[in-house]
């Protein structure tokens, strides 16, 4: 099976290719949570040019570095507030499930979306 016919990494039910694969290759999110869908894709891939270029200018980082011994398991959306295709901004709160090695964790954050020019971007997140 590849990876564009097998189920998405952001645990939507969907094929990645039907998913998360036209955000990852530059097609505008239409909603904050398909957005951060795709960012926490971008996350398992190790593609940090997806999350530079959805990062807001605002708080973006100039570089990325990320971990490439760490794996990223599951997404769970916790919470989400507006973020629809008429908003101009949104919350997505989410846990993500981690492993690195012989440690097991989560990350639990409530994320700031704003957009502009009918294009989503992230903004920051509050962990919780």
């Amino acid at each position: 099976m590849t990876v564009a016919a097998s189920r998405c990494p952001c645990h939507s039910g969907d094929t990645f290719d039907a998913c998360c694969a036209p955000l990852i290759a530059g097609a505008p999110a239409p909603t904050a949570e398909r957005l951060m869908r795709s960012r926490y894709t971008a996350f398992v891939l190790q593609d940090a040019e997806h999350l530079l270029r959805t990062w807001h200018p605002s708080t973006r980082p100039r570089t990325l570095e990320l971990e490439p011994d760490l794996e990223w398991r599951r997404l769970v959306i916790v919470d989400k507030a507006a973020g629809g295709p008429f908003d101009r901004d949104g919350i997505v709160e989410f846990e993500a499930f981690w492993r690195q090695r012989d440690e097991r964790g989560s990350l639990r954050e409530r994320s700031r979306f704003v957009r502009e020019d009918r294009t989503w971007f992230y903004v920051d997140g509050e962990v919780r």
